[in-house]
C-alpha cells in the first residue's frame, strides 16, 4: 500500500514504525497473504461499507470465508473424436466437519451441467491433507454444447454417511485440445 500524501518522501519505504516495535503483540507484525495471488495484504485497517475503519485484526472468519482446501483438475478437448477428458488430480488442505470423523472416506462427484446433466464419481480415498485421485473421466460431447456449461465438483463423504462436504466449479467457455491444469477452491456447500 503507497501513500500518496505528500509528506512522503520520494523513495521512502512507507513501513509502519509498529511493524518493528518488538513490545506490540506478535500479529502486529505477521506478513499476511492473499489466498489466491500470495500479495502481501494489508495489516492496517480497511475502510468497510459504512466507512468506518476496522483492524484486519479484529476481524473473524465466517462460514463462507474460512479455506476449505483446494482441487486440482486438468481438462483437454479432444475435437477430432469430440471427446471433453477430464482428470480429477488432488485435493489439498481439505477441511471436514468433525461430524465426519478423524478420516472419512471422501470421493469427488463431478457433474456436466447440460440440459441432460452428466454424473460421474471418483472412487473414495482415505480422507487427509493431501489427496491423490488421478482419475481421467471421457465424455463425447459437441463442443458447442460445452462452452455454454459449467463443470461442478462436489466433495463428498462416503463414511460414516453420505454427505457433501464442499463444493467447486468452472466454466467451460475455453476449452481446447491444450490441456488446461486448474486449481478450484473449495467452497462450503449451497444449501
Amino acid at each position: 500500500v503507497s501513500d500518496l500524501r505528500p509528506s512522503a518522501l520520494p523513495g521512502s519505504l512507507d513501513v509502519s514504525r509498529s511493524m518493528f516495535d518488538l513490545r506490540s503483540p506478535p500479529h502486529r507484525f505477521m506478513k499476511r497473504y492473499d489466498s489466491v495471488s500470495s500479495v502481501p495484504s494489508s495489516t492496517s485497517s480497511r475502510k468497510d461499507s459504512q466507512g468506518s475503519n476496522r483492524s484486519l485484526d479484529t476481524i473473524t472468519l465466517s462460514g463462507d470465508e474460512r479455506d476449505f482446501g483446494r482441487l486440482n483438475v486438468k481438462l483437454c478437448y479432444v475435437s477430432s473424436v469430440e471427446q471433453i477428458w477430464i482428470t480429477v488430480l488432488h485435493c489439498k488442505d481439505l477441511t471436514w466437519p468433525s461430524s465426519c470423523g478423524e478420516n472419512p472416506r471422501i470421493c469427488i462427484k463431478g457433474i456436466l451441467t447440460l440440459p441432460k446433466p452428466v454424473h460421474f464419481k471418483s472412487s473414495a480415498k482415505e480422507g487427509c491433507n493431501d489427496i491423490e485421485f488421478m482419475e481421467t473421466f471421457v465424455f463425447a460431447i459437441k463442443l458447442q454444447s460445452l462452452q455454454a456449461v459449467r463443470l461442478v465438483f462436489k466433495i463428498q463423504t462416503q463414511t460414516p454417511r453420505k454427505k457433501t462436504i464442499g463444493e467447486c466449479s468452472l466454466a467451460l467457455r475455453e476449452l481446447s485440445s491444450q490441456e488446461s491444469n486448474h486449481w478450484l477452491d473449495i467452497s462450503p456447500p449451497s444449501k
